[in-house]
């Protein structure tokens, strides 16, 4: 069997255990690594949770410790493009052929544990984590960026004990798993903090700093804010707020300047939009200040080559002009709100028509107040996998709580075709924007990769 039929029939496999849906807890991956002699224990991690910012703060920090002479993997979700981008090592992502390798070491092993009564049948996302964390140790990496799956307490990936925690921000999402209040959630991310590992974050509301302040003071774990509160100016460090520091923005991205716990630039690019993205750097730069006491030191020069060679597709993505087509995985309303604040601010455009498909568990009433007053046109659609929302249960909301008339609002449920309606109806001046899900990104930008070639 060849390389490419080998791929193919792992991944089948490993997404024919999406069936077994969201199981939280350790033990199922626990039992597995132990079996597999615990390679998660021959690696250094950096733990990331949050709602929003987790996988573009990882890819931000990854790129620029990589471009500092280090070897390191990226573990995050969900993908974009290909499966094999959930796992990379200097910015190079796992090849198929190996992955397919992995598969067959792995697959005896969970076999075992789900024929074990105790255990049950592992998930898809817990064998993918244990894919990745074997992977990495074979590769005899330096350090792995770990992107936390959902929550933080009970996600796979708190197996690690890194030497860094880092929770980006924290709102309302998965409240069927996470909790139905922002306190509740918090302290499910919160559940990442370990027993003296440093933790860092980027959140700035005082419910949720409250919650990670006295997970960090039980576990005495030294704790670090980016956006700190004045009571609390006394009993941490401070780093002073990014985003308003000479923040200038340009067609290819943004630069600012970066005020640390000792360091301080001048003048750093990105090649990302939205000013939350200057927060994500910012959170990376502050991990990278207290990766340095670990022994992970980068010169002034890798730290700005690596800003300006982070590659991170899905997010505020321009990918034509005459019309505009931006693609951004908004997936809840926090992140639809900042999405749609940066829209207008990062773009010059006449009419926005928007390619709209979430997943079913997602607020839709909340995204769509965020996105629809820029809107002119909306085109409901579905991502390919069996979570999508239905487009006209999307459609009849919008017609009833938000009165949208049918010559604004309609449904295409391929996405292909419903991306050829938006740019066949956009004039030159108009700006087409495909949101509301990463998979509904991922199956836009594939359509639109194949169109253009």
């Amino acid at each position: 069997m060849d390389h490419e039929n080998r791929y193919e029939e792992a991944l089948n496999w490993i997404h024919g255990l999406s069936r077994f849906g969201i199981k939280p807890g350790l033990e199922r991956i626990t039992a597995m690594l132990d079996l597999l002699g615990n390679p998660h224990r021959q690696v250094n991690y950096v733990h990331i949770a949050g709602t929003n910012g987790k996988g573009s703060t990882a890819a931000i920090l990854a790129a620029i410790l990589s471009e500092g002479g280090y070897k390191i993997g990226l573990y995050t979700s969900p993908y974009l493009l290909s499966f094999t981008n959930r796992m990379a090592i200097d910015g190079c992502d796992i090849g198929k052929a190996e992955l397919a390798r992995l598969v067959d070491l792995i697959r005896p092993v969970v076999e075992e544990v789900s024929s074990d009564e105790h255990y049950g049948q592992p998930t898809e996302f817990e064998v993918v984590t244990v894919l990745a964390m074997t992977y990495f140790a074979s590769q005899k990496v330096d350090l792995v960026v770990l992107e936390v799956g959902l929550g933080g307490r009970l996600d796979a990936t708190n197996i690690v004990i890194p030497l860094l925690s880092i929770i980006t921000n924290v709102d309302l999402e998965h409240t069927e798993v996470l909790g139905d209040t922002v306190e509740k959630v918090a302290s499910e991310k919160a559940g990442i903090i370990k027993p003296g590992v440093p933790v860092l974050t980027a959140s700035d509301d005082p419910i949720v700093l409250s919650v990670i302040k006295n997970k960090a003071s039980e576990l005495e774990a030294p704790l670090y804010f980016l956006f700190a509160p004045l009571e609390y100016d006394d009993q941490v460090v401070r780093v002073n707020n990014p985003l308003f520091n000479c923040l200038i923005i340009t067609d290819q991205g943004q630069s600012f300047n970066y005020n640390g716990f000792k360091s301080s630039y001048q003048d750093l690019f990105i090649p990302l939009r939205g000013r939350y993205q200057v927060c994500n750097a910012a959170t990376a730069l502050a991990a990278l200040e207290l990766l340095a006491g670990q022994g992970f030191n980068v010169e002034e020069k890798a730290i700005r080559q690596g800003l300006a060679a982070v590659i991170w597709p899905g997010r505020l993505e321009l990918l034509n002009n005459n019309p505009k087509l931006v693609m951004d995985g908004a997936h809840n309303p926090a992140a639809m709100r900042q999405m749609a604040q940066a829209i207008p601010e990062y773009f010059k455009f006449g009419r926005l028509i928007l390619v709209f498909g979430i997943m079913a568990d997602k607020d839709a009433p909340a995204m769509m107040s965020a996105i629809f007053p820029l809107t002119e046109r909306v085109i409901f659609t579905r991502a390919s996998i069996p979570r999508a929302a239905d487009p006209d249960r999307l459609f009849t909301i919008a017609l009833n709580q938000f009165h949208l008339s049918r010559d604004k609002a309609e449904v295409e449920e391929n996405i292909g075709r419903a991306l050829d309606k938006a740019l066949s109806e956009a004039g030159p001046d108009d700006l087409v924007l495909v949101t509301g899900s990463f998979y509904t990104v991922s199956d836009a930008r594939a359509y639109w990769v194949q169109l253009v070639r």
